[in-house]
């Protein structure tokens, strides 16, 4: 009858403790380790962190950044709370925090480069924890067009195509893109300002401003939404437009004027300069 060598035997003590730590140890990644998603935003920008979770009543859900607590929903919503209303939170985030009460998602607004950071994310249902690493980075500046009166200028919206995007002039809506629709100048004030002037490029979702007026100068904003199944962010690219009148601008104004004052003073000069030599020519009596 053949024996086990020693060998063997040790192998088969190991692959038991293999097989009874195998539930433990996918235990332990699924409920101890995060998942883990990274988030790229400017300066400026809005982002919703989201949970993707339709909240029941005995749901219980913590957020927050580094070890502060900055949001939480407590089971039956008898405890919500955002920045400076939960008790170990600072002012960093006043007024710039939204929390959905449904689905327990965090929206930060008009973002800093202060916001940069891991925010953590905690639902006692099942224990599950989240980590969203975000990073701001500082907006570049407002893309400058200068161009005189009755040109048409093309603002630029990028190089990739996204399906959400919203032009603002001065905070007024005057175009957007849906998908496959877009609308221009919804608005009455819009309407009367941009009458027929405005177009956009549905290749580019630039925005093309025709027969321009000096009315015109100003800010414009594009608002992109990106979304992903862990984030939706909604990224503002700015433009300074100014329109210059086609006549004289100041500065030639006042070249002309000095030039017509030099000829005028070279003129008196050479008519007083012939009337002495006029008279110095009579003959005296």
């Amino acid at each position: 009858m053949r024996t086990d060598t020693f060998e063997s035997k040790f192998a088969k003590v190991i692959m038991k403790l293999i097989f009874k730590a195998l539930p433990v140890t996918l235990f332990l990644l699924y409920h101890v380790a995060p998942d883990k998603v990274s988030v790229s935003l400017m300066e400026g920008d809005s982002v919703t962190l989201r949970t993707d979770l339709e909240r029941n009543q005995q749901e219980y859900i913590k957020w927050k950044f580094f070890d502060t607590r900055i949001a939480q929903i407590d089971g039956d919503l008898g405890f919500i709370c955002t920045d400076v209303q939960c008790k170990d939170s600072d002012e960093r985030f006043r007024d710039r925090l939204e929390l959905d009460h449904q689905t327990g998602s965090l929206t930060i607004m008009n973002t800093r480069t202060t916001d940069s950071g891991e925010y953590e994310l905690k639902i006692s249902s099942d224990g599950s924890k989240k980590i969203f690493s975000v990073s701001v980075t500082e907006v570049p500046a407002a893309e400058l067009y200068e161009i005189k009166k009755g040109e048409s200028v093309t603002l630029h919206a990028g190089q990739i195509k996204y399906p959400n995007t919203t032009w603002y002039f001065k905070n007024t809506l005057i175009a957007e893109i849906t998908g496959d629709q877009s609308k221009i100048c919804e608005d009455v004030q819009c309407k009367e300002r941009f009458r027929d002037r405005l177009k956009l490029d549905h290749q580019t979702e630039s925005l093309i401003i025709t027969d321009t007026r000096t009315t015109d100068s100003g800010e414009y904003k594009l608002h992109i939404t990106i979304s992903d199944n862990s984030f939706i962010i909604t990224r503002v690219k700015r433009f300074s437009v100014s329109v210059t009148d086609s006549g004289l601008s100041s500065g030639a104004v006042a070249g002309i004027v000095v030039v017509v004052l030099l000829l005028v003073a070279v003129i008196a000069a050479g008519v007083f300069y012939r009337h002495r030599r006029s008279h110095a020519a009579v003959p005296q009596q």
